[in-house]
């Protein structure tokens, strides 16, 4: 007992020494409210809470002591920042993801930005509480991950895709083999057979570089059941789709962009980027056969998070990629507090995941069976 008091007093210690070298942030570190702390020079330390940002009366002494604090956090995971790398992507000791640039590409200042991990992550029933997702909609996604679709999670800056991603790799089975890719790694899954895998920069002679796209080829030798890649943003693209095109279904990733049409170009461009002379008919292929789903989140003008489209690809017609809406969400206002008001329903399609459930086995949940009622068949008819 007492060597158990003495190594939670050593902990507490030693993560009280860590938030003081964080200087006038830490507070906000530890404040449950906060979803993102963002430095702007040594005089302005802004917050976001609610999907607001709001700007603080901290400040940090100097441009040297902001500087010393962002060597001290991303020397701690062992990458750098200075004058021949003066941006960088690191992580907090608590997992918070971090962006930092310095002097000279930032022009007033060096500049930070704070993604806070949750210690406690969001499951799907928070998610439904607080009004981003539906209990249909979320029974829905839970039985395509069950099916073994392949996911895009779509959406702009702090839309919640990580988040939303977390909960859809919640729904996995606990015997499956699971890789995941990331930057900077923020994913929370509660599977037992979880392989983590994080890129790592170029040390200062520029030798060590590890990028997403490596990591992604090397997942395929892990034999994974599901890969799941953080955010695809170059041309790992490439390597996700032949994975999922080989045998590595209900894969799933997140990327930026604001509808489910654009997510798909935007998925192409990074195709491009791979430097492999594809034609474009080929590579919209390899996308038809590989993406089932591409689920849209939208922050709203009242700083909600929304999942505002569940979309399935279809198929291709000549050389455009057929969609189909499954859900959708339509505004209807405001409420006397200024909250967007608006219902998310269904659009009649009815998804073809229901069709592999049952080619698999699983039972359809009872609210999607009423939803998408079976079509009739011409034996039943007759």
């Amino acid at each position: 007992m007492l060597n158990e008091t003495t190594s939670t007093d050593a902990a507490a210690a030693e993560n009280n020494a860590y938030l003081a070298r964080l200087g006038p942030i830490a507070p906000f570190l530890e404040d449950e409210s906060v979803s993102e702390i963002m430095v702007n020079g040594p005089g302005v330390v802004c917050v976001e809470r609610k999907g607001k940002i709001e700007r603080t009366g901290a400040s940090f002494r100097d441009d040297e002591h902001l500087i010393a604090t962002i060597r001290f956090i991303v020397e701690s995971v062992g990458r750098r920042i200075d004058n021949d790398s003066p941006l960088c992507d690191a992580r907090l000791a608590d997992g918070s993801r971090v962006n930092a640039i310095i002097p000279p590409l930032a022009l007033d200042g060096a500049l930070l930005t704070i993604r806070k991990f949750s210690s406690n992550p969001l499951q799907v029933e928070d998610l439904v509480r607080s009004g981003t997702l539906t209990p249909v909609a979320a029974a829905f996604l839970e039985a395509c991950v069950l099916a073994r679709y392949n996911i895009i999670v779509s959406g702009g800056t702090g839309t919640g895709k990580t988040t939303l991603l977390n909960v859809l790799s919640s729904f996995i089975p606990d015997d499956e083999r699971i890789v995941t890719i990331e930057d900077a790694a923020e994913l929370q899954l509660r599977q037992w057979h979880v392989c983590r895998l994080e890129s790592r920069p170029a040390d200062i002679d520029g030798r060590g570089h590890v990028p997403i796209r490596q990591l992604v080829v090397n997942s395929l030798r892990m034999r994974p059941d599901r890969i799941v890649v953080g955010e695809c943003r170059s041309g790992e693209a490439l390597d996700m789709l032949q994975a999922m095109n080989t045998g590595h279904d209900g894969s799933l990733t997140t990327l930026h962009a604001n509808t489910p049409r654009d997510a798909l170009s935007r998925l192409e461009t990074l195709v491009l980027m791979a430097g492999v002379d594809l034609p474009l008919q080929a590579i919209r292929r390899q996308m038809a056969s590989a993406i089932d789903m591409v689920v849209q989140l939208t922050r709203l003008r009242d700083g909600s998070r929304r999942l505002t489209h569940v979309t399935e690809v279809t198929g291709m017609e000549g050389d455009t990629l057929t969609l189909q809406d499954i859900f959708t969400f339509e505004a209807m206002g405001a409420d006397e507090n200024g909250r967007v008001q608006g219902d998310f329903k269904s659009t009649g399609n009815r998804p073809e995941v229901l069709q592999r459930l049952q080619a698999v086995g699983i039972p359809v949940p009872p609210e999607l069976s009423e939803l998408f009622p079976e079509r009739p068949t011409a034996s039943s008819v007759w």
